[in-house]
């Protein structure tokens, strides 16, 4: 193998290295953002549950399911994995705050207005921050 060769075979080994890394990443960032959906919709629907048969009259089943799937909330949020509870549960505050927009335009048919909109995406822009901003 020649020195030209040599260069070739250890770009292209870098490249599949490259490759791994992306791949290895996605993936990461898939489930951290699958985690946060489901955590999302656990807390919001069950809230909302406890929402409904406290304030508008719904049976206590209401009340019992929306606290069983309030405590699953937490049950999913702990497979995370990002070594910091306080910076999971920071991250997701600002998931929770674009979820719930979407939960009150899907469910309570109340439309979010544009500053409803830029408040949200100002709270995601925070949550990548907190989870991929550069560490010492």
């Amino acid at each position: 193998m020649g020195r030209k060769d040599f260069r070739s075979f250890a770009e292209m080994r870098g490249i599949v290295v490259v490759i791994r890394d992306f791949e290895e990443r996605s993936r990461t960032l898939f489930k951290a953002v699958t985690l946060f959906i489901l955590a999302g919709l656990a807390e919001i629907g069950g809230g909302y549950l406890i929402w409904l048969w406290l304030r508008d009259g719904r049976p206590g089943v209401y009340g019992l399911l929306g606290g069983i799937i309030l405590a699953m909330y937490g049950v999913i949020a702990a497979f995370q994995s990002f070594p910091s509870f306080g910076r999971v549960y920071a991250a997701y505050g600002g998931v929770f705050i674009a979820m719930s927009l979407l939960w009150g335009w899907g469910i309570d048919h109340k439309t979010p207005d544009r500053y409803d909109w830029i408040g949200a995406a100002i709270c995601l822009v925070g949550v990548a921050v907190i989870l991929w901003g550069p560490r010492n």
